[in-house]
């Protein structure tokens, strides 16, 4: 159990490995305490060996229920959420038609519903103080048609989008967001997402402790994003920035594309 400290208080969600794993150990190796919550048992775990105070939350933040549940436990601790991060994500591969319709409809309740529905119940806190920092979680294909991703890209795009429009919104109220853009990363997303045996599933991946580190210090710089990862995936994002829709798409469906 976590103990009651002056340091400032971190939420962070998908914490149980990966990313968000490595995004946590950010915030408790910089001065802060920290909750964590993700579905899996890894969560517990995760908890018992990242540094510092740590206390974890396992709860499914696919469904509305799971978001309350998270938000009572950051209610019960009394404590003001400096830095909210939205992590919590996960992937599915393959031809739209292909993919259970129910295996998508989570996705977006994962990936969308809960960054809304948090952000919806933490962010008013951090503009009654006027001090706060959020963390949103997008990807390198948020500015980018993803087919055989079709729907994960999108998800992307929808918290790109969310997270510039909110930052707008709560500038003058002291309140920073800033949107993490990873390329592909070493994690377990890729078989997870049925992806292995796509180009992107089998190429050399970033370090999720480097991804991390970038996102933590953008956002404590108070950024609006940042490019996770190595120059080949920051190379990625700016040219998405710059070509067209449709080359953007072809491109992407060579590395997304299962061999089979």
């Amino acid at each position: 159990m976590a103990t009651r400290t002056q340091n400032k208080f971190a939420v962070i969600t998908g914490a149980s490995s990966g990313i968000g794993f490595e995004l946590a150990k950010q915030c408790l190796e910089n001065g802060f305490d920290a909750l964590i919550c993700a579905e899996d048992d890894g969560v517990m775990e995760a908890a018992g060996v990242l540094p510092g105070s740590v206390e974890a939350v396992q709860a499914d933040l696919a469904t509305s229920e799971g978001v309350e549940q998270l938000y009572a436990r950051i209610a019960e601790r009394g404590r003001t959420v400096d830095a909210l991060l939205l992590n919590a994500g996960v992937g599915a591969g393959g031809p739209f038609v292909d993919i259970p319709l129910e295996e998508e409809l989570r996705m977006i309740a994962l990936n969308c519903c809960h960054t809304v529905h948090l952000a919806k119940r933490v962010l008013p806190g951090m503009i009654a103080r006027r001090e706060g920092r959020i963390l949103i979680t997008g990807s390198v294909v948020s500015t980018s048609p993803n087919p055989y991703q079709a729907v994960y890209g999108a998800t992307k795009a929808f918290v790109m989008s969310f997270g510039e429009a909110l930052r707008v919104e709560v500038a003058d109220a002291g309140v920073t967001v800033t949107v993490l853009q990873p390329g592909a990363t070493d994690t377990n997303f890729f078989e997870r997402a049925d992806l292995t045996d796509t180009k992107v599933g089998q190429a050399k991946k970033d370090d999720p402790a480097d991804v991390a580190k970038r996102g933590f210090e953008a956002m404590m710089a108070g950024k609006d994003s940042v490019l996770g990862g190595g120059f080949k995936s920051r190379m990625e994002g700016l040219m998405n920035e710059l070509l067209p829709e449709t080359v953007k798409a072809k491109q992407a469906a060579k590395t997304t594309k299962p061999s089979h």
